[in-house]
């Protein structure tokens, strides 16, 4: 097995099984909810810690533990969405007439902590690794962080596939800042500009003038944006979004029995299924 295809499938395997962590810690009891976010704070900070250690290193054991402290940092602030604790200071859903940047404003504000979260702890890790020869972590982070807002932008816009089902009880509300359409004009404009990154990455890899250790880290940040890339196309194809995680999606706690602020929520996405806007009906055709 080859360097390159050792580190794909690690990146893959990485994605997808801390995923499916995530998933399955947000979907525990009430008594685990904050024993998970402590864990996952202790590993985080650790992470940060690795990040700064590893940064001035640039053997290959070096830029895999950068790659994955970036996706434990990242992991954290998943977990720390998920169960509501750092999320944003509205948590009660729109009025469906809401539209414009009215709506975009509410938005923002059901996810601002969280945003602000992850601008800060980003500010930190390119401190830490400001200058470093191992850049790897700092990147990974990076095209997480690109990658996750571009996907929030697309589902505010309308996507077909909203994956309402990664949603806890008590996150309901944000379904309501969604919107379900076959596709929107700023979705081809991020696959296509993060498709142009991927390919200018794996071109760069592949060159015989760059350094093994420089190649190895090109492969891991660029197989997450692949992945980043195949996560946006999940959003308007008719394909299930959650089918690869059935094994960590648990029956969360009702959100009235959870330590979270009273709220109102929005339908549930179950009782009737939104109907695509008649603007889109003629690229809803399958």
């Amino acid at each position: 097995m080859t360097e390159t295809t050792l580190a794909v499938l690690f990146a893959v395997f990485i994605w997808w099984f801390s995923t499916g962590i995530v998933l399955l810690l947000n979907g525990m009891q009430r008594h685990a909810y904050r024993w998970s976010l402590a864990l996952s704070s202790l590993l985080g900070l650790a992470a940060l810690y690795a990040l700064a250690h590893t940064a001035r290193q640039t053997g290959a054991a070096a830029t895999y533990c950068a790659f994955t402290s970036a996706l434990l940092v990242w992991g954290w602030h998943e977990l720390s969405f998920l169960t509501g604790w750092i999320t944003g200071p509205r948590t009660t859903a729109i009025a469906p007439g809401l539209q414009g940047w009215a709506r975009f404003v509410q938005a923002l504000r059901a996810i601002l902590w969280h945003e602000l979260a992850i601008l800060a702890v980003g500010l930190i890790i390119v401190a830490l690794t400001w200058g470093a020869p191992n850049q790897t972590g700092t990147w990974t982070f990076l095209v997480l962080w690109a990658m996750r807002t571009s996907a929030k932008l697309n589902l505010f816009l309308g996507v077909r596939n909203l994956s309402e089902e990664f949603l806890p009880p008590h996150l309901a509300y944000l379904q309501s800042f969604f919107r379900r359409r076959a596709m929107n004009l700023l979705f081809p404009l991020c696959v296509c500009g993060a498709s142009a990154v991927l390919a200018w990455m794996v071109l760069r890899a592949m060159n015989p003038a760059t350094l093994p250790v420089d190649a190895l880290g090109l492969t891991l940040v660029a197989t997450m944006l692949a992945l980043g890339i195949l996560e946006h196309w999940m959003l308007v194809l008719p394909v299930s979004t959650t089918a690869m995680w059935r094994w960590a999606m648990r029956k969360p706690e009702p959100a009235a029995d959870l330590p979270h602020p009273t709220y109102k929520t929005a339908p549930r996405a179950d009782a009737a299924p939104p109907l695509i806007e008649p603007d889109d009906q003629l690229l809803h055709a399958r």
